[in-house]
């Protein structure tokens, strides 16, 4: 059935909600149409309401300075918080305080990408042969290699360098070494959304599984599973926002997408020079900040720990609410360590959680046990919408950002963190920035063909 809007958005994640948003300010009716039971996408924020504060079981962090988030948040004046405090590291003896960040990123600044394109795995090995015989250098490499798959939800051995030399230029110009958040967790976010796109009265229609798209020059016809039964909408124009892993993901598996006919040789390319990082973490709620009383070091103990590293292969990173003072602390499980934990259940991952903690801090397991009032987790790996949590380019991927966002016959769209092509891939911040990029693309076409077919009107009447 023709739904009688110009376009229509397929996922109401960051950039799907931003692309939509965009649309209806240029004069165009927009549906999106979504495939969970709520809209944000990978941003999915809970609350606790024992210590009223937000739970985020996807994006948490605003990565510097990035207008597309700040602006937003501003001109509501939400409160937002700068990331403070301790960073700690653990080692063969025990824990001390680290410049974890500034020791990683003068090792990473020696890449460069105007040479061949190599791993990172690949670079770390050329650049910095092993030398058993110098434990701090072989130390920072392994925290290199650490970061690279703990930040990026990477594969160190896939990771391509261009990628990652790109990233650290665009995070430069933002300050993404700071780390913010907003006061209600990214769900401020998703609320701006929701009231812009009820104010430009877009249609959002939720629990409906895009199963097969059409598309040629005359327009696309997107068919659809929704409670109500199969349902299909037959519009000029489709834009696709959906996860990297998704697309890749073969048509008949739920969530995935049959396009007809089948995406061209190079977009499908594109598709494949990328992939989809892993990541699961473990948000824990105790009855009190038992790390308070924990002193690694003579008169310092973990009261302003903001992070703590480790090598551990379940849980090697964990954080904490600083400058908040709230008894929660995050795990954050990456690449190899969340293809271990992901499809474990719930009891499983707890007790894992909190077997790391108590080897880490030393805290006696039962009294964490006694200690652990709450405890949220959700496994993006397992999650048919997700399959993932961001992307990443692999070697040799040149181009290929930009190819996954090339739009197909003047009808078909993409847009997603993945088609991000200034560095901010795996940011909400680079979503938007691709919805809002997606979204002027189509409306400076659908405003060339309405000059050209006032024109052919205008010439009929002569």
């Amino acid at each position: 059935m023709a739904n009688g809007d110009d376009v229509i958005v397929i996922g109401a994640g960051a950039a799907g909600m931003a692309a939509a948003v965009e649309l209806a300010a240029a004069g165009l009716s927009v549906s999106i149409l979504e495939a969970r039971d709520r809209i944000g996408g990978r941003i999915f924020t809970q609350r606790d309401r024992f210590v009223d504060t937000p739970i985020e079981l996807g994006a948490e962090f605003i990565h510097g300075l990035p207008p597309e988030i700040w602006r937003l948040l501003q001109k509501r004046k939400v409160a937002i918080t700068e990331v403070s405090g301790d960073n700690w590291c653990s080692g063969k003896a025990g824990l001390s305080r680290c410049d974890f960040f500034s020791q990683v990123d003068a090792l990473l600044q020696k890449m460069d990408d105007r040479s061949a394109d190599e791993s990172f795995v690949d670079f770390m090995e050329r650049e910095f042969p092993s030398n058993t015989d110098d434990p701090k250098r072989e130390e920072v490499k392994r925290r290199a290699l650490d970061y690279v798959s703990g930040f990026n939800a990477a594969d160190p051995a896939l990771v391509g360098v261009h990628w990652l030399v790109r990233e650290m230029r665009a995070e430069e110009k933002i300050e993404g070494d700071r780390a913010f958040r907003s006061k209600n967790g990214y769900d401020d976010l998703v609320e701006i959304f929701r009231q812009e796109l009820a104010a430009a009265r877009v249609s959002v229609q939720t629990e409906t599984v895009v199963e097969r798209i059409r598309w040629g020059r005359d327009g696309t016809e997107v068919t659809a599973h929704a409670p109500r039964g199969a349902v299909s909408f037959t519009v000029r124009r489709a834009l696709v926002t959906l996860p990297l892993s998704v697309l890749q993901t073969a048509p008949g598996d739920l969530g995935a997408i049959e396009f007809v006919p089948a995406l061209p040789r190079q977009k499908l390319e594109a598709i494949k020079k990328l992939e989809m990082g892993k990541v699961l973490r473990i948000v824990l709620r105790f009855r009190e900040r038992f790390w308070e009383n924990i002193s690694p070091e003579k008169s310092k103990t973990l009261s302003e720990m903001s992070f703590l590293f480790s090598h551990d292969e379940w849980f090697p990173t964990w954080w904490t609410s600083m400058p908040e003072k709230l008894p929660i602390i995050t795990g954050w499980a990456p690449f190899r360590s969340a293809e271990i934990l992901s499809t474990k259940n719930r009891e499983f991952v707890v007790a894992r959680s909190l077997e790391i903690l108590q080897r880490l801090l030393g805290t006696a397991i039962e009294d964490l046990q006694k200690g652990v009032e709450s405890a949220y987790f959700h496994d993006w790996q397992s999650d048919p919408f997700s399959r993932g949590a961001y992307s990443y380019a692999k070697v040799d991927a040149d181009g290929a950002q930009e190819e996954l966002g090339r739009p197909l016959e003047n009808t078909l769209f993409f847009a997603g963190e993945a088609t991000d092509v200034s560095g901010h891939n795996g940011t909400v911040h680079g979503a938007i920035a691709s919805g809002q990029r997606a979204a002027k693309e189509i409306a400076l076409i659908a405003r060339q063909q309405s000059r050209a077919g006032r024109s052919n009107i205008k010439v009929l009447h002569q």
